[in-house]
């Protein structure tokens, strides 16, 4: 069934990038000939193509599940959430849906300012052929540089920088974003995995609590995790979890 259902939104991306490639080529700039497909260069960015625009928006639309793990906020939201079910050992509760749902939600809250400055000074200018298409793909990238940038460890740009041969830039922004954006995932994960650690610990210490009242009244076949889970879940209540979850993992994007 997923091979399938893979198979489809192929088929549908083939369909409409020859769709949208036949409007590309109807266009004047763009003609045909024994050599092959011709295409005049402008410098004007009124003479380019309504069919090229529809191309460029639909590669980043294919693209954009990827971009979305990897140059958002969506990475760390997500393994924080999974290690706070893991932590509270309330099995798939909450479902996997609801946890991937309530991560999207938060990665478009967090990304807003990014995903507006990127529409101000990007798509709006390039539709309105205001900057060239290279204009509009710097000023977009270099917005999100900004963003990866101030999640990202010295220490993890440095490796892709040395093991790329990438020579040390007057600014962080002017590193290519092969460079950033792998650095960027890594120091994600070792943030998500911090503040899944520290998640781990009270609930850990209800365990261990609830393991040894068990074993000193002689309970031995009783396994802990049935009667500590209730008490987690208590505590994270009465913390008011979800608030401080939420807030915690916001503000540390700020």
């Amino acid at each position: 069934m997923r091979k399938k259902k893979i198979l489809v939104f192929l088929i549908i991306n083939l369909i409409c990038f020859i769709v949208l490639s036949s409007v590309a080529l109807a266009e004047p700039g763009i003609s045909f000939s024994d050599d092959g497909i011709t295409i005049q260069s402008t410098d004007d960015p009124k003479e380019i193509s309504a069919g090229i625009k529809l191309l460029v928006i639909l590669t980043v639309l294919s693209l954009l599940p990827s971009i979305l793990i990897m140059m958002t906020a969506f990475t760390r939201i997500v393994i924080v959430m999974s290690f706070l079910r893991n932590s509270m050992g309330t099995q798939q509760i909450p479902p996997n849906q609801v946890i991937i749902g309530l991560s999207l939600f938060l990665t478009f809250f967090i990304m807003t300012p990014v995903m507006t400055d990127i529409n101000t000074n990007a798509l709006q200018p390039f539709s309105e052929s205001k900057i060239t298409l290279e204009q509009a793909i710097d000023n977009g990238s270099g917005t999100i540089k900004d963003f990866m940038l101030h999640s990202t460890r010295d220490k993890d740009l440095a490796l892709f920088a040395g093991i790329a041969k990438v020579e040390a830039p007057e600014k962080l922004t002017d590193l290519p974003l092969t460079v950033v954006t792998p650095a960027f995932m890594i120091s994600e994960l070792n943030t998500a995995f911090r503040m899944g650690f520290m998640l781990y610990i009270p609930f850990l210490v209800i365990d261990m609590v609830v393991a040894s009242v068990l074993m000193s009244m002689g309970m031995m076949m009783l396994p802990p995790s049935m009667i500590s889970m209730p008490f987690k879940i208590l505590l994270f209540l009465l913390v008011d979890g979800w608030n401080l979850l939420t807030g915690t993992i916001i503000r540390s994007f700020a």
